[in-house]
């Protein structure tokens, strides 16, 4: 027997029944699928103890190396080496200590109950501003359908007319304020002096949320204390910039996750501080209580990262914040090292301010936990210079001969090389497993330039302005990317240094190493270092990563379709075109089709335009797809299909069911119902 459930939000009323279960179904096989997204299982009392005894042990041996270190090895007669030396390796003792306190304990909260009504009104906003019709589609379809009852806000900054009329097709309330300032803050701002809520949620433009976002947070607000239920960011762009070909295995032993470079902050960090009282705003992906919001006096402004800095007024009024740690919207990272680098630039400065105008250290209000949790991340933007240290220490042994380490080298070996094995595995565990050694040293490189700008900017005191990072086609063809000028002289340096030393050792230079061990030692870093910083300055410049032609994301399908009424295999999909191939000669064909898509118990028709012809031998050919203009709800139900894996989604404009505003045009929005059922 069918279970139907049926809910009104405002402009839409949404109706879901049991999903058709066949091999066309979205999230089926040949649909675009994205696993690593599970709320984890609870860690047993076992696994909980090891990683706790494993990092105390490893800071402990790190301490006992250090206070050896500063009692029997360093050498004076050469203090401007042996003492930043030393500090290097204390800062990785602290960083150290810091993360084990962030991860000391990563047990998923729960909300009490999921909420498929609630009688409390939710908005959920979508502030945007420049980015491109393909990029808000998927994400206002989505936002539209998801339940329970909600009004669905699209917050235009950009003040477009194109804009508008997609929000009337979806069924979208559209706003856009007189003056624009104080960037996405104050748009939100703008939005809470209109909108009749009492909770909202908020997603970035590009953030496309699955039907549970709302009744798996909502629940959480039980309790009158919380103001703030943060979920994971993660992506449906894989093969962006910042992802890896590593896999990675999740908590769920049948789901498998490949790396990207946020998974140890979004998976393990953040979930570590509710432990602290501590979790944060992340700017998307959040339900905010707004009497919250307006007891802090709204969206923090002075800063570019209004999420944080936000969360740090609510935790000085003694307000709760939760981390769900589950995925339950995803939106675009970063597609090139450029777009990849101005946003941690951005992230790096907004930190920098926080500690300036509002630092957690040292403000009223917060417990000592708190504050802590907070140094173990804005303090995190300083770890570049230590890097940097690292990077140039051996070199100046090359360089100058000097020997930061007085010791014999067995005994140094022993000592460093246990230590530093503790730490990677104390690392590997309390990250639990996300934290893998090379990948993360290369993205390190890739983001030192603007982490370290970032830190600078803490006492140029100069004023930054918001930056959008860049969504949809970026360049009319691909470019590499440009290497940073840092990354390049380390390599040109180490490149002299190595000559350098070939030469000195040679005994063609005035300078004599009096410590041969160390000047070999020095060596076989410069060399590792300077392959590091290779393999970063190739991630950067691979035409995989150059910038941007396509105005939305092709995913991989092997989906069976129609075009024209013909049999065909779709290859891959998107809200933009398709690659599909059939059985036919290519003259059988117009420049004008439509292609048909099964969306399990329903049919999908889309009007295309043949951009090209490709014959593959046997008779077959390959089309090449466009997407014409003026379907947006065919485009609609086809993006929550890629997007979220929903099945048989039909958008009606203007039709009008019973809501709380008569006033304006509605939408119908229905999940998963049988033509025939309705």
């Amino acid at each position: 027997m069918k279970r139907q459930l049926v809910w009104r939000s405002g402009r839409q009323t949404v109706t879901t029944a049991n999903p058709v279960q066949d091999a066309d179904s979205p999230g089926k096989a040949g649909w675009p699928s994205f696993p690593g997204g599970r709320l984890p299982e609870p860690e047993s009392a076992a696994r909980k103890l090891v990683i706790r005894c494993v990092g105390l042990l490893a800071i402990v041996v790190s301490l006992a190396y250090l206070v050896w270190r500063a009692l029997f090895t360093i050498d004076l007669g050469v203090w401007w080496a042996s003492i930043p030396f030393f500090g290097l390796e204390a800062y990785a003792l602290f960083s150290l200590a810091l993360f084990t306190f962030s991860l000391w304990d990563i047990g998923s909260a729960r909300p009490a109950r999921p909420v498929n009504t609630s009688a409390a009104r939710i908005a959920v906003l979508i502030p945007t501003y420049n980015e491109s019709r393909e990029v808000l589609l998927p994400t206002l379809a989505a936002a539209v359908a998801l339940r329970p009852d909600h009004d669905t806000w699209v917050l235009d900054d950009g003040s477009r007319p194109a804009v508008k009329q997609l929000a009337r097709e979806l069924g979208v309330r559209y706003l856009a304020r007189p003056q624009h300032k104080d960037a996405k803050a104050g748009n939100i701002n703008h939005a809470l002096s209109v909108v009749d809520a009492a909770f909202i949620a908020i997603l970035d433009a590009d953030h496309v949320a699955s039907p549970d976002f709302l009744t798996n947070t909502l629940g959480y607000f039980d309790d009158p204390r919380v103001a703030l239920v943060q979920t994971p960011q993660d992506f449906y762009n894989v093969d962006s910039f910042e992802h890896g070909q590593v896999s990675l295995e999740d908590e769920a032993p049948e789901e498998k996750a490949c790396f990207h470079e946020e998974a140890l902050f979004y998976r393990v960090i953040q979930p570590g501080k509710n432990r602290w009282g501590a979790a944060f705003w992340c700017g998307t992906g959040a339900v905010v209580r707004i009497a919250a919001l307006r007891e802090v006096g709204g969206v923090a402004t002075g800063t570019i990262t209004e999420d944080i800095h936000t969360t740090v007024r609510l935790h000085r009024r003694g307000w709760k914040t939760i981390y769900h740690n589950e995925v339950l919207a995803r939106g675009l990272a970063a597609r090139t090292a450029a777009e990849y680098q101005l946003q941690r630039l951005r992230w790096g400065i907004g930190a920098m301010q926080v500690l300036r105008l509002e630092n957690p250290l040292t403000v009223s209000g917060l417990r000592l936990t708190q504050r802590v949790a907070y140094a173990s991340t804005l303090l995190g933007w300083f770890e570049p210079w230590r890097s940097l240290g690292y990077l140039l220490m051996p070199l100046v042994v090359l360089f100058t001969g000097a020997v930061p380490i007085r010791a014999h080298p067995i005994a140094f070996l022993a000592a460093f090389g246990t230590t530093f094995a503790l730490q990677q595995v104390a690392l590997r565990l309390l990250s639990r497993g996300r934290h893998r050694m090379v990948p993360s040293v290369v993205f390190d490189l890739v983001r030192m330039t603007p982490s370290l700008l970032a830190t600078l900017s803490l006492v140029r005191r100069s004023r930054s302005r918001f930056t959008v990072t860049p969504k949809g086609p970026l360049s009319g063809e691909r470019r590499r990317g440009k290497v940073p000028p840092l990354l390049s002289g380390l390599v040109l340096f180490s490149l002299l240094g190595m000559v350098w030393f070939g030469l000195t050792a040679a005994g063609h230079t005035p300078l004599r190493y009096g410590v041969p061990w160390a000047a070999y030692g020095a060596a076989f870093w410069t060399t590792l270092n300077t392959m590091l910083v290779l393999t970063a300055i190739f991630r950067i410049r691979s035409l995989k990563f150059g910038t941007e032609r396509r105005s939305s994301v092709r995913f991989k399908t092997t989906l069976a379709g129609a075009l024209d009424g013909m049999p065909c295999t779709i290859h891959d999909l998107s809200l933009t075109g398709a690659f599909v191939s059939l059985a036919a000669s290519q003259e059988n064909f117009a420049d004008l089709g439509i292609l048909t898509i099964n969306l399990g118990g329903s049919r999908l028709r889309l009007r295309t335009g043949v951009r090209s012809r490709h014959p593959l031998g046997s008779g077959e050919t390959m089309f090449g797809l466009q997407l014409l203009d003026d379907q947006e709800p065919e485009q609609a139900r086809l993006a929550l299909a890629l997007f979220n894996g929903q099945t048989a989604w039909r958008i009606e404009p203007n039709v009008a069911p019973e809501s709380r505003d008569r006033a304006r045009p509605k939408a119908r929005v229905g999940v998963g119902t049988p033509a025939g059922a309705r």
